[in-house]
């Protein structure tokens, strides 16, 4: 236990100690009652004027310290600081002391001066009743006891010493263990209500903190009993279950609880039971924790903690808004944000859940399906209108997922299918084409109408050998080669479909490597004049030789290359080898290559020119850029400047296959070209349809008035050769009537004979070419 003297003891206990000492007024008005009364006592039986001026100072010590007390009463404690505190426990002290020194001098006279046994009696009976008093009613201040104290003992203790009698100084001794006795008491009793008040304001403190915490918990708290009643419930519990802060909990049930919760529309009726079984499982240990539903909303969290055999506390949390983000959480975890419809990884799932559950006899099929020309939607109504389109084809998928079909959307515009059940392929292909029928047809976005058409490849198994991993590279494959047809179709997976993506791999990977290596080589195809006396110069064709797969087409592999994105680099390895051949040649000679969009649609590409014509020392003048109208629709704009700049450095220009496109007459006014190919389809059949010449001519007229030069394609007959010439519909002949492409070596040596010839060069070009 503290004692009052100790550091502890605070100053508000303090205060409220010598505040008990400023109370209770009535006590010592009786006390000045009693002094007054026996001091004039005393003076009526002996007549000793000393005793009447005694008797009348401590009427005025009374009246001072009583006004002191009420101007102690109209003081605001509150404000009080330590200092305050000691400043009035000492005037308190001086009106005692002086109290008790009047008394204790009224003792030591009556013994010494006097010596009539009646004042002895009175005075020294009525200091000793008012020493006894600071048990009772001044022991709040240490100070005021001693003082109380040694202002009574000492006069008595120094009277009867000097009554010289041993009876008289015996009486003197044993005065001394009662004062100290009476010093003790009041000092105990100080000590003992210190401890006391102190216990209580810290219990209350304590009290106070709790119940702070306990309120303000982010948790609901009920604490119960061994008998399942409650005891304590916090705030966040009674505000969950909406009552007032009147209503108490305690004794209720918790069943009642719910009940309670039930009437005012926090828990719905048809939920109590379960949520009744849940938590007398937790209390009884069979669960760490409980997730209840309480309504369609909202989801509580509870947990137990027993307290031996007094019972148990149940803490929950609302944890709604925690449900709510998982269940998001696991919406964007499984499903496409875009369009709903499952992901990769839950398709996966889902998939593999239905294979489990199928008979070994069935067969399963995934089909892999494609949006034609999505690209084109994209590039011409925007990536927002696309988006559109890909969530309505996703409603269309979506209704079709009631007949046991699982759709995804795999990223794109590339949608997954999985048909759990397939009979065979009659019954797949039932199934593909009603699944072609509901996605094919017209699509209205942004109030514009669209025709989309799908292309799919299907991949079927029987249950027992399907992985779908496999089946999804088989489904791949047969799309690919659905749009290597007319699209608009599905083509079922083939074994010679893997065998020819694996050729097309190899060669992907082989393409790259020889174009690095510069391993493929160029077929030069002799341009003339049309009386055949001259070689103007050749078209450089690129060619390879694959050294497992024989000649490689160059529609296959220039394809590939797009592809891969490396066409950039075929094209700069194909201007090299050109430029670096044609500075072999005689110097009135050119040599004409062809550029791709891809060359057209960078501006990289007439450095790339220029580089090579400085490395070569070759005018630009023997360089011809041939460009398809293909190559012009991807960028027009970028392909007119870039085409500018080659001009502009002394380059011809020539449009290649000119009149197969939709365009051609446009450009011939867009482009800054000085040469028109003719596409070799005028010259077929020239010779027997009266119409192709007359449509050659009106082209050629229309070009030479527009200042081009005309260079014809395709010429393969001495009749087309002839009538070609008679009609000046060419300024240059480009065909296998002079020659086929051919190497680098045999192109040299036909210049080298026609240059001998002298005369005679077009039967010789016509030799060369037979």
């Amino acid at each position: 236990m503290h004692s009052a003297n100790s550091t502890a003891f605070a100053d508000d206990v303090r205060l409220s100690f010598v505040a008990s000492l400023y109370q209770q007024r009535g006590t010592l008005f009786a006390g000045m009652i009693a002094h007054v009364v026996a001091t004039c006592a005393i003076y009526f039986r002996i007549d000793d004027p000393f005793y009447l001026y005694a008797g009348l100072g401590l009427f005025a010590i009374w009246a001072l310290r009583n006004l002191d007390m009420l101007t102690f009463d109209r003081l605001d404690k509150a404000n009080f600081k330590l200092t305050d505190t000691l400043r009035w426990e000492r005037r308190y002290v001086v009106g005692a002391l002086v109290t008790c020194s009047i008394l204790g001098t009224t003792c030591g006279y009556a013994l010494v001066v006097t010596q009539d046994a009646f004042a002895e009696l009175v005075s020294v009976a009525v200091t000793l009743a008012s020493m006894i008093s600071v048990v009772g009613r001044n022991f709040g201040s240490k100070l005021n006891v001693d003082m109380i104290v040694l202002a009574a003992c000492l006069p008595i203790m120094g009277g009867l010493l000097m009554a010289r009698d041993p009876y008289m100084s015996l009486m003197a001794v044993l005065l001394l263990p009662m004062f100290l006795t009476t010093r003790s008491m009041a000092n105990g009793v100080r000590d003992f209500l210190f401890n006391s008040v102190t216990a209580e304001r810290q219990t209350s403190e304590i009290a106070e903190r709790f119940d702070t915490a306990l309120n303000n918990m982010s948790h609901g708290l009920l604490m119960l009993d061994g008998n399942g009643r409650i005891e304590v419930a916090n705030r966040k519990a009674r505000e969950f279950f909406h009552t007032n802060p009147e209503v108490d909990f305690t004794g209720h049930t918790l069943m009642a609880t719910l009940r309670l919760g039930s009437r005012n529309g926090l828990i719905a009726q048809e939920y109590i039971a379960e949520i009744n079984e849940h938590l007398v499982d937790l209390m009884m240990g069979r669960e760490q924790r409980a997730l209840v539903r309480t309504d369609t909303k909202t989801w509580l969290e509870f947990s137990a903690r027993r307290r031996g055999g007094k019972g148990v506390v149940l803490t929950f949390e609302d944890v709604s808004a925690r449900i709510e983000s998982e269940k998001r959480i696991l919406q964007l975890a499984r499903f496409d944000n875009l369009t709903g419809l499952p992901n990769r990884s839950w398709f996966k799932e889902v998939v593999a859940k239905k294979m489990a559950r199928a008979r070994s006899v069935q067969n399963v099929a995934l089909a892999v399906l494609d949006i034609d020309d999505f690209k084109h939607v994209n590039d011409t109504m925007g990536h927002v209108s696309g988006d559109k389109l890909l969530s309505a084809v996703s409603a269309r998928l979506r209704s079709m997922s009631r007949q046991k079909l699982v759709v995804s959307r795999f990223g794109g515009d590339e949608f997954v299918l999985f048909m759990p059940d397939i009979i065979d392929e009659a019954d797949l292909a039932e199934k593909m084409n009603h699944v072609l029928d509901t996605l094919c047809g017209t699509y209205v976005i942004d109030r514009h109408k669209l025709f989309i058409n799908f292309s799919a490849g299907v991949a079927m198994s029987p249950v027992v050998d399907a992985q779908i991993e496999d089946m999804h590279i088989q489904a791949d494959l047969a799309l690919y080669e659905s749009k290597r047809h007319d699209k608009e179709n599905w083509f079922l997976f083939e074994q010679e479909m893997d065998q020819e993506y694996n050729r097309r791999q190899r060669l992907k990977t082989d393409l790259r490597d020889a174009i690095q290596s510069q391993s493929l080589t160029l077929a030069y195809q002799p341009i003339f004049n049309p009386e055949g006396t001259r070689i103007a110069g050749a078209e450089a064709l690129s060619r390879w030789t694959h050294p497992d797969f024989g000649p490689v087409s160059p529609a296959v592999y220039i394809a590939l290359a797009e592809e891969m994105g490396i066409v950039g680099e075929l094209t700069r390895s194909v201007i090299g080898q050109a430029l670096q051949t044609c500075a072999t040649w005689p110097m009135e000679m050119f040599v004409s290559v062809n550029l791709s969009a891809h060359d057209l649609g960078d501006r990289a590409i007439v450095s790339v020119v220029s580089d090579a014509l400085a490395e070569n020392g070759l005018a630009p003048e023997r360089l011809q850029i041939e460009v398809t109208e293909g190559g012009l629709m991807k960028d027009l704009s970028t392909a007119r400047t870039v085409l500018s700049e080659l001009r502009d450095m002394g380059m011809a220009i020539a449009i290649d296959d000119f009149g197969t496109g939709y365009s051609s007459l446009s450009y011939l006014d867009m482009l800054p070209l000085n040469k028109v190919k003719i596409d070799r389809s005028f010259v077929s059949n020239l010779t027997e349809d009266a119409r192709k010449l007359k449509l050659l001519r009106g082209v050629v007229n229309l070009s030479r008035e527009l200042g081009l030069d005309i260079i014809v394609e395709g010429v393969e007959t001495e009749a087309q050769l002839t009538l070609i010439r008679d009609n000046n519909c060419a300024d240059l002949i480009q065909g296998y009537i002079f020659g086929a492409p051919m190497p680098e070596s045999s192109f040299a040596e036909l210049a080298k004979r026609l240059s001998k010839s002298n005369g005679s060069v077009h039967k010789l070009a016509f030799r060369a070419r037979a």
